[in-house]
């Protein structure tokens, strides 16, 4: 773990990331990486506020596995809740799944893709809905974005004052397209994860809203945060690769 931002720490596996964002007395945790890195990160949670320490809330950008897949267990250890946008919920209470990867879609992520469980995880009652326009539970100087396209439900976080942007899947710091970016984990402001986006046309405008913002730290799912990106982004807002 280590801090990108004031109040902001980074939680890094090899998968995905989580983000630890607040104060020892009022944190929470965004994203909860794949199954099987509860103990990994609480243990980066007590490293930076203490033993015992617990947050307010998890948050979830949405509800693929590498993202949601330790939210369950965590929320059961710290007894909070998980919240994640309305539209994410099917996919989260287990009554509905994703659309399938696709994996005619070139590049080295599509290929290790193949490997990875699609299957959708099931927090029951355990999650409720976010809506961005209503205040984020335990974080009162964040903004949430809808961010669709990744997912139907996808949401980013934003805090105005200092413009640090926590992405989920909306974008990557890396390019998984290439063999050697992504184990180099070489920092460059990417479209969406390509096998598993469902609606380009809506990741597209997603980048743009994100692009607006100007934001002076980009810290994904999937990569090293970058600062200093704006103008990384509005590239990429500009000339968006939609896969064929």
């Amino acid at each position: 773990m280590h801090e990108i931002a004031s109040g902001v720490a980074l939680v890094s596996t090899l998968v995905a990331n989580a983000y630890v964002v607040g104060t020892a007395e009022h944190w929470v945790l965004v994203d909860a990486c794949t199954p099987g890195h509860q103990d990994l990160i609480q243990r980066a949670a007590e490293r930076r506020f203490g033993r015992g320490s617990r947050p307010c809330a998890i948050l979830l950008t949405h509800g693929h596995f590498d993202h949601a897949g330790s939210a369950g267990p965590l929320a059961d250890r710290w007894a909070v809740p998980v919240y994640a946008h309305s539209r994410e919920l099917p996919f989260l209470t287990g009554k509905s799944n994703y659309p399938p990867f696709n994996f005619n879609a070139p590049g080295f992520f599509t290929r290790i893709a193949r490997f990875f469980p699609t299957g959708t995880v099931n927090l029951g009652t355990r999650v409720t809905t976010l809506e961005p326009l209503q205040s984020i539970p335990g974080l009162s100087d964040w903004e949430a974005i809808e961010t669709r396209g990744h997912t139907p439900g996808h949401v980013s976080f934003f805090r105005s004052r200092d413009r640090v942007l926590l992405a989920g899947d909306a974008v990557t710091t890396m390019n998984l397209d290439r063999f050697l970016d992504t184990i180099l984990r070489r920092k460059q402001v990417c479209r969406p994860p390509t096998p598993a986006t469902s609606d380009w046309a809506a990741a597209r405008e997603s980048v743009k809203r994100l692009a607006a913002l100007r934001p002076s730290v980009i810290a994904a799912g999937h990569g090293r945060p970058v600062e200093g990106a704006a103008e990384q982004l509005a590239r990429l807002a500009e000339n968006f690769p939609i896969p064929r």
